[in-house]
Parts: structure tokens; C-alpha cells; sequence
């Protein structure tokens, strides 16, 4: 029996009188890759900032492995198993790559510290193509770069939800395959991923199931090719290449 790691019930948010999300439910099932995919403006970053917990529901329900985290802090709800990358990267920029690193295992789902947290983020940094730059502060990254950080430190949280918003965008072609074939080992480690992206090829490759949003309202959920062959998704993304 698959089991279910986050489920989505009539979550709705508004800001003021504008509706961001509008009364949305999905699922995600354990070690698979979903999509969220729409137009920009669509609602997909505050779904995920709603999931994340960086920003409240106004209705509805979240839950994670059947708990509801809905009223929960962002850093309560990382506690629980959830780490996440920004839309615009966020990270600590006093400190160097490791620091930022062991900074997710600190504060994350395993709480490591120390001599370990050190060794750990190590083999993190090293995964995601930073190695031989442990003790460069994390300013004098490059775009690229510091993107690849962002990724390890959620990594560093030991996370049993990873939510990538737009991790992929502004890769170069090689970049783009290297991050494709990396989400891909970490779902087939076990880790359940959102993934919300406009690169379809990347979409196509990496997603079991994707939802499409439009105007904060869910138009179309399922596979990947099939969703991509719906007339009114196809009628959201006139003028963009799907």
C-alpha cells in the first residue's frame, strides 16, 4: 500500500481581497516526485510557502504523515521532516559554504552537531559539485553555486519532504542534466520531493504525477505527458513553450 506524506485539503489563501490559492487539495505519495507546475502568478510559490509554513493558511488543511502542521512555525514544521529551496536563494551570508551547511543540520529534522555536523555537510557539499570550497564565504559564490548550496542545507535537515521551487531555472544545458540526474538519486534514496518548475523537459523527466494551477486554482492533475496534452493547460501557457 503506498502511503501518503502530505496531503493538501481545501487550502485556500487570500491577501487582502485577492485569492493566491483557492480551496486546492492534492496529495503526495511517499518516494515520488510531483510536479507543480502553471504560469507565473499561478500560486505555486505560496502553495510552497504555505506548506513550509512561511506563510498561514486563511482555510483548509495541511498534513504531514497524517499530522496536521497547518498551525504550526516554519522551523517547527522543518523539525518535522520538511526543508525546502527559495524561489530567490536565501542563505546565511556571513557564514562560509560548511557553516551554511551544518546550519540545516543544526536546526533540522536530525539535530546534529559538531564533529559530525562538520563531516556530514562534507559529504553534502561534495554531492553537490562545491568540493575544495568548504571555507569560502558563501558571498563570493557565484549565482550557480550558491543555488548548489541552498540545495545541500535543506539536504542537511535529513528531510522526509523536499521542496525545490525553481532550483533548476537559469542552469546552462550541462548544469540542467547534472541537476536532473541529482534530483532523480535523491528520490530513488527515499525522499519525497514538490517540485515546482517551469522547465518541462525537466517536469517530463523527473515527475510521477504533476497539478497545474492557474489563477490559484487547480485546472489539471496526472501525469506529465497527459497533463501537458490538456487543451485548457495548453490554453494557460499560449505564448510559453510546454
Amino acid at each position: 500500500m503506498v502511503a501518503t506524506v502530505l496531503s493538501v485539503s481545501n487550502a485556500t489563501k487570500r491577501f487582502g481581497g485577492l485569492v493566491a490559492v483557492n480551496n486546492l487539495s492534492f496529495d503526495v505519495n511517499s518516494d515520488e516526485v510531483m510536479g507543480i507546475i502553471g504560469p507565473n502568478g499561478s500560486g505555486k510559490t505560496t502553495m510552497m510557502n504555505l506548506i513550509s509554513g512561511a506563510l498561514r493558511l486563511s482555510e483548509g488543511s495541511i498534513s504531514l504523515d497524517g499530522r496536521f502542521i497547518s498551525s504550526l512555525t516554519a522551523n517547527q514544521i522543518n523539525q518535522r521532516g520538511i526543508a525546502r529551496t527559495f524561489q530567490l536563494v536565501r542563505i546565511l551570508p556571513s557564514l562560509t559554504v560548511v557553516e551554511n551547511c551544518m546550519a540545516g543540520m543544526v536546526f533540522g529534522h536530525r539535530r546534529i552537531w559538531g564533529d559530525q555536523a562538520r563531516y556530514e555537510a562534507g559529504k553534502l557539499i561534495a554531492r553537490v559539485g562545491l568540493s575544495g570550497k568548504e571555507a569560502v564565504p558563501v558571498g563570493s559564490l557565484t549565482y550557480i553555486d550558491q543555488k548548489r548550496l541552498e540545495l545541500a542545507r535543506a539536504l542537511a535537515a535529513s528531510p522526509k519532504l523536499l521542496l525545490l521551487d525553481e532550483w533548476l531555472a537559469g542552469l546552462n544545458p550541462t548544469e540542467l542534466q547534472e541537476g536532473i540526474t541529482l534530483i532523480r538519486s535523491l528520490r530513488e534514496e527515499g525522499i519525497t520531493i514538490i517540485l515546482v518548475e517551469h522547465v518541462m523537459d525537466a517536469i517530463r523527466s523527473l515527475c510521477d504525477r504533476c497539478i497545474v494551477m492557474a489563477a490559484g486554482t487547480k485546472i489539471a492533475e496526472g501525469a506529465p505527458d497527459m497533463v501537458l496534452a490538456d487543451p485548457e493547460v495548453v490554453k494557460v501557457y499560449i505564448g510559453e513553450d510546454i
